[in-house]
């Protein structure tokens, strides 16, 4: 049975729609909670992949929450060890961070649905070709990565050109969320530091509006997800070509 560990930061940021594809394909998981547990110092050792999930929180902000040093150690572990890791969103920012790579504030926040569009380089790749071109998909961001080096863009939008990157074979960052279903989308609109954050927007971002665009949406989107989360437990079983990782 293929174990999996999964970073978690806050209790509204989970598998979602993904948790019953790698239940249905074995997997047995083991969740890191650094929210309750922040000084937990987990050993990749011990497991086939790695998912890091999302959280509120930028990478920066290492004296409140040290916790994330100590999964950015976690994370080139893995790496090193050539294991499938994902991060969706704060968890693609510290695999950017991890390699190299710069994080900073997008030019503007995405929240809601917004067009995100396959790379040339997306359209071949084992995960984003199952893209049908541009796909509407759910976002919650204010940072955003740039590319590490010896990286690959997968997809932009038009608010920010780096939405998806591969790394090696094994190793994907995603800015968006596949993993979202309608009540969890709800459940984020009710959660306080969503709620604190759309009434701080000034530009029509609204809870109704992502409601209206959730119905509209979601069910392609949960297509989406499962056909690329569905690639990405094949790349368990994929071979393993040795990758070098970036120096400073």
């Amino acid at each position: 049975m293929k174990r999996l560990l999964v970073f978690q930061h806050v209790p509204h940021e989970i598998l979602g729609t993904f948790n019953p594809l790698l239940k249905e394909a074995g997997f047995r998981i083991r969740y890191v909670n650094f929210g309750r547990t922040p000084d937990a110092e987990p050993n990749t050792e011990k497991y086939d992949g790695l998912i890091i999930l999302g959280g509120p929180m930028c990478v920066d902000q290492t004296n409140s929450h040290p916790h994330l040093l100590t999964e950015i150690r976690a994370i080139k572990l893995a790496m090193e060890r050539q294991m499938p890791v994902l991060g969706i969103c704060l968890g693609a920012q510290l695999i950017a961070a991890a390699l190299g790579a710069r994080v900073r504030p997008n030019p503007v926040k995405e929240i809601g649905w917004y067009d995100v569009t396959p790379t040339e380089a997306g359209q071949l790749d084992p995960l984003f070709g199952c893209f049908n071109g541009t796909e509407k998909i759910f976002q919650w961001h204010g940072d955003a990565f740039d590319i590490p080096r010896g990286a690959v863009n997968l997809a932009s939008s038009p608010d920010c050109p780096n939405q998806a990157f591969r790394f090696g074979e094994r190793t994907y960052g995603l800015q968006f969320h596949l993993e979202v279903d309608e009540a969890l989308i709800h459940r984020w609109l009710k959660t306080p530091v969503h709620v604190r954050e759309l009434e701080n927007m000034d530009n029509g971002f609204s809870a109704t509006q992502i409601i209206k665009e959730t119905h509209d949406n979601i069910a392609n989107s949960t297509e989406l997800g499962n056909r690329l989360f569905g690639a990405y437990i094949r790349l368990f079983s994929s071979k393993v070509r040795k990758v070098a990782m970036p120096s400073r």
